[in-house]
């Protein structure tokens, strides 16, 4: 690995620390405010989404990672295909270590309201395959790359060409999604995939992770520090 992907990764890393620590502290707070009122409720069953907090998470952080990381990484000196080839490394680090963090944590939240014998749902995508810590990491994984790659490739659009260009692929995919549900095939596939859900159909979600993410080098690799308005 060059030395500058190496400075690089460590500069995406510690300038993420900040927000990493805050996001975990405010999930756990809630997730443990959530059991605590649970624990009086008897005659209500509460639930909790992991995944949904930290997939809100790698979408937003995928898209401020432009304006945060990009300029200062040329200013710096970094070349392009650097900064293409350390934010791909960057992304994926990020997904997994999110996602074995939040997989632990749901392990150790169903073991204390098994103990103690609450009725407390933890809501996962997983369980749709196998509701295992490992098929958590791996479905985890794959959804917030996936994620954090479709939004950084916004960024770069709004960044590049501003808000028209950015505006342009929200209202494409608005204009589609209308379309799918007007005439209701985006339901059946939603419904086809809720029910055909397998690891042949995540390493296709992760296949088109990794070919957004490599779209974003078409953005990247003309990218001045100076942004359009």
């Amino acid at each position: 690995m060059g030395r500058q992907i190496k400075g690089l990764l460590y500069f995406y890393i510690t300038d993420a620390r900040h927000s990493f620590f805050v996001f975990w502290f405010i999930l756990v707070s809630t997730l443990a405010a959530t059991i605590l009122i649970g624990s009086f409720l008897k005659d209500f069953e509460m639930a909790f989404s992991l995944p949904v907090a930290i997939y809100i998470y790698g979408g937003i952080f995928g898209f401020v990672s432009v304006k945060e990381s990009v300029p200062f990484s040329i200013k710096m000196g970094a070349t392009r295909k650097n900064i293409f080839v350390s934010l791909g490394i960057f992304f994926l680090l990020l997904a997994f270590v999110k996602s074995v963090l939040a997989s632990t944590l749901y392990l150790v939240v169903m073991e204390i309201t098994k103990k103690t014998g609450m009725t407390f749902l933890l809501i996962h995508p997983a369980q749709l395959i196998s509701d295992t810590w490992l098929n958590r990491v791996f479905v985890d994984t794959i959804v917030l790359f996936l994620l954090l790659s479709l939004m950084y490739l916004l960024g770069l659009l709004v960044y590049k060409y501003g808000l028209l260009g950015g505006g342009s692929m929200v209202g494409a995919f608005v204009i589609v999604f209308l379309l799918g549900m007007g005439q209701g095939w985006l339901i059946d596939f939603i419904v086809e995939t809720y029910h055909s859900m397998d690891y042949r159909f995540l390493f296709h979600v992760l296949l088109i992770g990794i070919i957004i993410y490599g779209l974003t080098w078409t953005m990247l690799r003309h990218i001045s520090t100076v942004k359009a308005r």
